[in-house]
């Protein structure tokens, strides 16, 4: 595991994917600032982070703040808030020079269950709109695929991988170390950014697979040798 020390703004750190991403990440060492657009309901989820860090040696601390005062504070930002208004949002920060890590899955759902929605004309996804609207960030794209009640779980780690894209070689090493917050090992550096579209809408492949098997699945790359 990476011995680098992080501060990680999460964006939509209210939500439950975020709060699972971050509570992962302070257990681990690192500290992690939880954004909302109400600054008082990211500080009520960072308490309830804390309060499971308690116990936990070595690990980071959790506070909430809102979105522009979260990005900052931190030197790796987080974006895990829902697809509608996103690029609204993320247009409205100052993630320059930030390292930006998308785990945004444009998804829509209908009475045949999770599908994922075409960006761009397919020629786009969430994780590229967002270094389209920053150019002057290093947006990888990643933790897609790992289900927010697993990540809120009483596991140490979990038994996935998480795939790792972008078009930055030190922009993905950051969310390659981050990873082994969640997992016990590095992410697996799954090539150019622009496979976000292939990692984003498979989410709704998961998502099918956990109504038909109750169950919360992920991923698992073979023949790796970590």
């Amino acid at each position: 595991m990476s011995t680098s020390r992080h501060t990680v703004a999460v964006i939509g750190g209210t939500g439950p994917q975020g709060k699972g991403l971050g509570y992962r990440f302070a257990r681990h060492g690192h500290d992690i600032v939880l954004g909302s657009r109400a600054a008082g309901k990211a500080s009520a989820v960072a308490d309830e982070v804390n309060a499971r860090l308690v116990s936990v040696a070595g690990a980071g601390t959790a506070r909430g703040a809102a979105n522009a005062d979260a990005v900052a504070s931190a030197d790796v930002v987080l974006l895990a808030v829902p697809y509608d208004g996103h690029d609204e949002l993320v247009a409205s920060l100052q993630l320059a020079g930030k390292t930006v890590i998308s785990c945004v899955n444009p998804l829509a759902f209908d009475k045949r269950g999770a599908h994922g929605r075409v960006v761009n004309g397919g020629e786009g996804s969430a994780a590229e709109s967002a270094q389209a609207l920053q150019p002057e960030a290093v947006v990888v794209g990643a933790f897609h695929n790992v289900a927010a009640p697993a990540l809120w779980g009483d596991e140490e780690f979990l038994d996935e991988d998480v795939i790792v894209v972008g078009d930055s070689v030190e922009g993905k090493q950051v969310a390659i170390d981050l990873a082994a917050s969640v997992t016990g090992r590095p992410g697996v550096d799954g090539g150019k950014l622009r496979l976000a579209r292939v990692l984003e809408p498979f989410t709704a492949v998961l998502i099918s697979i956990n109504r038909k098997y109750k169950t919360h699945s992920g991923i698992r790359v073979t023949g790796l040798d970590h």
